[in-house]
């Protein structure tokens, strides 16, 4: 009895030392990660929740960790430019920016263009293509404004059909990887499509009333949700969230605010309090709150659906109370 036991704890700890490790650089990508890798495999988070991808500086720790990942996911160059040098031709590396389709290929875009001629939502879309979008930066503020090398918006995980390409990229990497677990990343894949659908089609539901609401941001980072959604902002203000904007971006930024007639702000959690209310006194503008690293949200195989769902409440919250 002690041998059996001894054996079976040995291939346990065996099976746990060899078990792939998916290293995900931000939060968001950990967590469709985590649904595909249920059972099977381990995810871990390169950069801490809510740390800003766009200027961050690695670590040696990091340098370990990404040395010893058997596959590390991120979104490419375009958002992570620290990695490109460690990870540009790595076998180890699965940038998804580049393999992803462009949008409009998206059979389910197409049935959702369809489906705005209606009268109602056809107008909204010829207003919201044609209307010029503002943009108010702080001078003093470094704008981390334009992330769009290439001419690819890199925030990739809020757009719903480009989380499920994210999703197959890495069940089928993975089962190269660890082909004794293929059928579980399949199984897990498939159980994250019909969740994503569920989630998908009840935001769709909810926001839809929320369409004719303009609003401003504080990121340009939406431009993938604002699409999905048909829920375009009407423009986007930069400014530092830890100081007050100066006199003069305030006035813009007011100025902007009154004349789109704008139900909200929505600002991002590192945004100080007295910053924010410096931007909307005296509009009638509210702030709400986004946060596209889900921060707070807890790692599970739920957790993708957790944060669509918390981004479109915010959304909601703001923009449909009276």
């Amino acid at each position: 009895m002690k041998v059996l036991y001894t054996l079976a704890l040995g291939l346990l700890l065996h099976a746990q030392a060899t078990a792939v490790e998916v290293l995900a650089s931000v939060k968001p990508l950990q967590l469709i990660a985590t649904a595909i890798t249920d059972g099977a495999a381990t995810t871990e988070l390169l950069l801490k929740p809510g740390t800003s991808p766009h200027d961050y500086a690695l670590r040696p720790s990091d340098l370990r960790r990404i040395d010893q990942a058997e596959l590390v996911l991120w979104v490419g160059p375009e958002l992570e430019p620290f990695l490109t040098p460690l990870l540009g031709n790595q076998p180890n590396s699965l940038p998804v920016l580049a393999r992803l389709p462009p949008r409009e290929t998206h059979a389910e875009h197409e049935e959702h263009a369809e489906h705005a001629e209606h009268a109602e939502h056809a107008e909204h879309a010829e207003h919201a293509e044609h209307q010029h979008k503002a943009a108010v930066i702080d001078k003093h503020t470094e704008a981390h404004d334009d992330h769009r090398h290439g001419g690819r918006d890199p925030h990739v995980w809020l757009d719903p059909h480009y989380a499920q390409h994210i999703a197959e990229l890495l069940a089928e990497r993975l089962s190269k990887l660890d082909p004794a677990n293929a059928a579980r990343y399949r199984d897990n894949l498939e159980q994250f499509k019909t969740g994503l659908a569920q989630v998908d089609l009840e935001i769709m539901e909810q926001l839809a009333p929320a369409r004719n609401q303009g609003y401003f941001v504080f990121h340009d980072a939406y431009g993938y949700w604002e699409k999905h959604y048909r829920i375009p902002s009407l423009g986007h203000f930069t400014i530092n969230p830890e100081r007050s904007p100066g006199a003069k971006t305030v006035s813009r930024i007011h100025q902007a605010l009154s004349e789109a007639k704008a139900h909200c702000v929505f600002a991002e959690p590192q945004f100080r309090p007295a910053v924010l209310q410096a931007v909307v006194r005296n509009t009638p503008a509210r702030v709400g709150i986004l946060d596209p690293l889900a921060t707070d949200i807890r790692v599970d195989t739920q957790g993708y659906f957790a944060f669509m769902r918390q981004l479109a409440n915010s959304m909601a919250d703001c923009l449909l109370t009276k």
